[in-house]
């Protein structure tokens, strides 16, 4: 039976997933990788093999969340750990199909016993199997990555997190703090995505594309066309016609990301939703792998300015002082405010145009203006009851003679913190530079195939999204590995 300590770190398993029995008995890509005198002669011959197995081999395999194998009356399953390793092997030397990974794994056989797939005996063959019959099709294969469970590549980028934090205490540097979020788009492999392709009603998301019944229309970014010199003030035209913004079919896929000083960046945690998602929705399922993975939360954040909502600012607040936690996000005005338009009393009530602290009238629970239920707080004017103006007020505001002036906002601390955090300081300056994190792992996302996955499916996309980022954590560990080599050579 499984050590219970242990299904206690891994993830809820979906349907079709369970955790591996005795699954430490089993030879997978970690035993090899510990022990390659157990490696076939073919995969122990082969230098590519090799190379693939110390890329994939401290990953713990072991405990992979696999699928029941002896199913359909004791007919014989693909692993998902096979399939999740190969794919990785195709991410990694860049093969562009399923195809042409299927050709691959075909000239270099020592991979099928080496990453899991059922062999298929040929006692007359200098192989001992048949590597044709042992691999499932190209068709199969990526029936596999549609069904496969998303919790299951997402053990791999937990684990590759694990690795990357134990080396970061073996070598005693100092532990992430500072993480940063990021949305990257992913365009749908759909017609009306090509510029080039006739299509009446391009950017209609009433009407779904045929090519993929998962993908949705969203907006890349979105800016204001100025007026043409000489347009007559009295003519006003709407809003709808002065914003001009690229638009897409597809799917979005946000990355939280944290940076080590002079040896680079890795991935935190990762999700992928379609493109119609706002990208505030990324932030607290995002936050909960962070903390998961991490053990910890981390004091600070940076996010550009589609995260400026208060939620974000008092998830990262401790206490009155910012170098304990601090979210470095660019301030956007909403509802009219400014971030000067909102000035606050020491004890944190809102002040009024007269400079004066404005009580809390009442407080109800919010659940419709938000993504999240909140308390929200009306203010009212200090120089009323509520009702009637008893003292003049100084500032001769318009509502003085109805009550005086009223403020709405949540009670939370985060909503003072939108207006009151000093953007100007050089903690929040160092902070918000942690922002390009993502960037570049965007940038070496983009370079795997990320943008434009020939996919047509919403949970492959999302599967392959997953292991892109476990392999640029791979790529990192053994950067950090080759440096920590480096320098134990020459002290």
């Amino acid at each position: 039976m499984t050590d219970p300590s242990i299904l206690a770190q891994l993830p809820l398993w979906p349907d079709g997933l369970l955790p591996p029995k005795k699954a430490e008995n089993k030879l997978n890509l970690h035993t090899f990788w510990q022990h390659p005198e157990q490696l076939p002669p073919c995969a122990a011959d082969s230098p590519t093999v090799r190379r693939g197995l110390d890329l994939l081999g401290p990953l713990d395999w072991g405990h992979f969340p696999e699928r029941d194998l002896e199913r359909d009356w004791g007919r014989q399953q693909i692993p998902y750990a096979a399939l999740s390793a190969a794919e990785l092997i195709k991410l990694n030397e860049g093969l562009g199909s399923m195809g042409t990974l299927y050709r691959y794994l075909l000239e270099h056989p020592g991979f099928i016993p080496a990453l899991g797939f059922p062999l298929v005996p040929a006692p007359n063959h200098p192989l001992h199997f048949n590597a044709q019959a042992s691999l499932p099709t190209e068709r199969h294969l990526t029936y596999l990555l549609r069904h496969l469970p998303n919790a299951a590549p997402q053990f791999l980028l937990a684990d590759s997190v694990r690795l990357i934090l134990a080396e970061i205490a073996v070598r005693h540097l100092p532990r992430p703090e500072c993480i940063s979020l990021d949305t990257k788009h992913i365009l749908a492999w759909v017609k009306e995505n090509n510029p080039k392709a006739y299509v009446r009603d391009r950017f209609n998301k009433a009407h779904q594309p045929a090519g993929d019944p998962d993908c949705r229309l969203g907006c890349k970014r979105q800016r204001n066309v100025p007026l043409p010199d000489g347009t007559p003030t009295r003519n006003p035209r709407p809003a709808s016609s002065l914003k001009r913004g690229e638009f897409y079919w597809g799917y979005a896929s946000g990355v939280v990301a944290t940076k080590l000083p002079g040896l680079g960046e890795f991935v935190l945690a990762e999700w992928t939703q379609p493109f119609d998602q706002n990208d505030l929705t990324y932030f607290f399922p995002l936050m909960r792998q962070t903390e998961d993975r991490l053990g910890y939360r981390p004091r600070f954040g940076a996010f550009d300015a589609a995260f400026d909502a208060w939620y974000v600012y008092a998830y990262f607040y401790r206490d009155s002082d910012p170098a304990h936690g601090m979210a470095a996000v660019p301030f956007v005005a909403k509802g009219g405010y400014r971030v000067d338009g909102r000035t606050f009393a020491p004890d944190g009530l809102p002040l009024c145009r007269a400079g004066l602290p404005m009580p809390l009238r009442l407080a109800f629970t919010d659940r419709t203006s938000c993504l999240i239920e909140h308390e929200r707080g009306q203010y009212g004017c200090p120089l009323a009851d509520g009702v009637h103006q008893r003292i003049a007020c100084p500032a001769y505001h318009p509502q003085a003679r109805h009550g005086g002036c009223t403020a709405m906002m949540p009670t939370s601390i985060g909503a003072r913190l939108r207006y009151t955090l000093d953007r100007s300081s050089p903690l929040y300056q160092s902070l918000y530079a942690q922002r390009t994190a993502d960037e570049r792992i965007n940038a070496q996302a983009k370079a795997l195939g990320i943008e434009r996955p020939q996919l047509r499916n919403g949970q492959a996309i999302a599967n392959q999204n997953t292991l892109i980022y476990a392999l640029i954590n791979l790529r990192f560990l053994q950067r950090l590995q080759k440096a920590k080599a480096a320098t134990d050579a020459n002290p």
